[in-house]
């Protein structure tokens, strides 16, 4: 029987400027067709939002997600599945950066939706799997392009086809995860730093850094040389791009416009 229900929050912070999404599905938070959905409305307002400059996600359970409501995937019709993984991948397609903190598990559609994200912090106890192969089925969210793109692909391969789980170490060590901290304390105020230091960047520079390597990573070096050198060029039209030159010159802290 599939389950129903499961909350994708979303809450603002530091005066509007940092969305705060939260998943909430008991402990292990199972993550529902529901919260699938619900994710990508909350990220279709994060978008609109233009005082948004940073996205944060995270879980109030013990794990952050111990995958997808399994029962749920045969009251599905099969048609549907041609959308699966559009919905709960929508901080790829944002135009802002998304952090997401990891504590506990992260398997399944869990870690589909934490590497879909640009900046991933998790805890020392925290474990990453894609164990859809037990269930004779793959990962259908992005899970095989975007960890073989991360870990290469003999260790994706190993990691998909035996269902293998991966330490925080290894996670670490491997890039799929880019700070490692020893629990969720020091998570949440390492989650804080980087959401500090990243308000205090231009709007319009993160924006196009994002664009720049994720549709660079997939060209041909020319060509991801030519997208950056063209985003370039139009950030030297902008007001951020004058007033970071003028507070340099000026040995002051540059106050960005997102202009």
């Amino acid at each position: 029987m599939a389950l129903t229900g499961g909350e994708v929050r979303l809450e603002r912070s530091h005066d509007g400027r940092v969305a705060e999404v939260t998943l909430s599905h008991g402990r292990y938070t199972v993550i529902t067709w529901e919260m699938r959905q619900l994710m990508a409305e909350r990220f279709a307002e994060i978008d609109r939002d233009h005082d948004v400059r940073v996205v944060v996600i995270r879980s109030d359970g013990e794990h952050f997600s111990s995958g997808g409501d399994i029962a749920g995937f045969m009251e599905v019709d099969p048609v549907d599945f041609t959308d699966l993984g559009h919905n709960v991948t929508a901080p790829a397609r944002s135009t802002k950066p998304v952090v997401v903190a990891v504590d506990g598990y992260c398997f399944g559609v869990g870690l589909e939706l934490a590497l879909s994200c640009d900046i991933r912090l998790a805890t020392e106890r925290s474990r990453f799997a894609l164990p859809e192969m037990n269930l004779g089925m793959i990962p259908g969210s992005g899970g095989t392009q975007r960890l073989s793109r991360l870990i290469g692909l003999s260790r994706a391969k190993h990691h998909i086809m035996t269902a293998r789980r991966m330490t925080g170490q290894e996670a670490a060590d491997w890039g799929v995860v880019a700070e490692l901290h020893p629990d969720r304390e020091a998570l949440d105020a390492a989650t804080e730093a980087l959401v500090t230091t990243l308000l205090g960047f231009s709007p319009m520079a993160l924006r196009s850094a994002k664009e720049v390597l994720d549709r660079g990573i997939d060209a041909p070096l020319y060509s991801g040389i030519e997208l950056e050198r063209k985003a370039y060029a139009m950030l030297r039209a902008s007001h951020d791009f004058a007033e970071g030159v003028a507070a340099f010159g000026e040995k002051r802290t540059p106050s960005f416009t997102g202009r």
